[in-house]
């Protein structure tokens, strides 16, 4: 347990987790409370490196239920082991024999069985799965339920008891209360919008990519080998990649993988340098298209229409493109769009 925000600050920034002092105390305020804390914002700011920090920097083993379409209380709660169940009766089957062999009638041998404890719905023969297993757990856990907007809405309601009351109810057994209380810390990137009765139930932060300079002290960190100006070079083109209107924003740990690319290339080579730079940060081709066309300064050129020029008919796309934009050409989003032929057509036939 952490006695302030500021200790938890160095207790994160020994695991090389960097949080900036706002975001520090509603964790800390999440752990003194034993409230669970749900992390919302765009994929790759930071939002499960924190559950994995803060597992490590406090020595609680991390529990991790990963969420994805389709997931079921099988995969999150838990499910029989009917394999381990089968062995038992075998070894019952003789012994039950025994058990009946004096009785008189069929429905004293039922009666006898149904009075006769088997065991066959026990812990024993529970395989746990992350929700069950944080509230088994005889030591304090933190337990990450990551991605939890990529579930159906039927699946948070699994989690409304484990949220709120600590304790997952298992129908053959009975109720099993968290023998310890976890640190619960739910992600989502914002992919749909989660129900008031999960977002009641937490302490809520909006976690955005960092600033300039608090990215630069992480990327510092987790690439130690990098030089500072190739960190802070990177750190910046990051910047003007975000402000773009990208499909995908490259994520912080795509800004380490860039920086180390940096390191190892010839920062000599310029404009090759960037292109593969842009190969590590961006994952779309059109992505890639649009941020060559405005960092060579053609601002306009995602509108890909067909304009006049001097010369003729151009599309947009292509005007103005420098050698290192040429050699993106055709990777998604390039070519006219039907709105500008049709402009262009009708400019042809004098339609105004």
């Amino acid at each position: 347990m952490y006695e302030s925000a500021e200790k938890l600050t160095e207790a994160l920034s020994g695991e090389n987790y960097v949080i900036d002092p706002d975001f520090a105390v509603v964790v800390f305020l999440a752990t003194r409370l034993e409230r669970p804390l749900l992390l919302e914002g765009p994929a790759g700011v930071g939002k499960t490196e924190l559950a994995k920090a803060l597992a490590a920097a406090s020595g609680r083993r991390l529990v991790r239920l990963q969420c994805y379409e389709g997931l079921d209380d099988s995969r999150a709660l838990y499910e029989w082991d009917y394999g381990k169940q089968l062995m038992h009766v075998q070894m019952l089957r003789d012994r039950i024999g025994e058990l009946l062999s004096d009785t008189a009638s069929m429905a004293e041998a039922s009666a006898r069985l149904q009075a006769t404890d088997t065991g066959l719905y026990t812990e024993d023969f529970l395989s746990v799965r992350p929700l069950l297993d944080s509230v088994l757990s005889d030591e304090p856990v933190v337990l990450l339920v990551d991605e939890v907007d990529r579930t159906e809405e039927s699946m948070e309601a699994l989690l409304l008891e484990v949220l709120a009351e600590g304790q997952v109810t298992v129908p053959e057994i009975g109720t099993f209360t968290a023998r310890s209380t976890p640190w619960v810390v739910l992600t989502s990137n914002d992919t749909r919008e989660l129900s008031p009765a999960l977002k009641r139930r937490c302490l809520h932060y909006h976690v955005d990519f960092p600033d300039t300079a608090r990215e630069t002290e992480i990327v510092s960190r987790r690439a130690p080998e990098v030089a500072a100006d190739v960190v802070e070079g990177v750190v910046e083109l990051a910047r003007r990649l975000r402000e773009m209107p990208l499909r995908k924003s490259p994520s912080i740990s795509e800004v380490i993988d860039a920086a180390r690319a940096a390191a190892v290339l010839d920062r000599g080579a310029g404009d090759e340098v960037r292109r593969f730079l842009l190969a590590a940060l961006l994952k779309y081709g059109s992505d890639m298209d649009m941020a060559v066309r405005r960092l060579d300064g053609d601002e306009a050129g995602e509108s890909e229409v067909d304009v006049a020029t001097d010369e003729g008919w151009v599309n947009s796309s292509t005007r103005g493109k420098s050698p290192t934009s040429s050699a993106f050409a055709g990777r998604g989003g390039g070519g006219a769009s039907t709105g500008g032929r049709a402009a262009a057509d009708r400019y042809r036939r004098g339609v105004r």
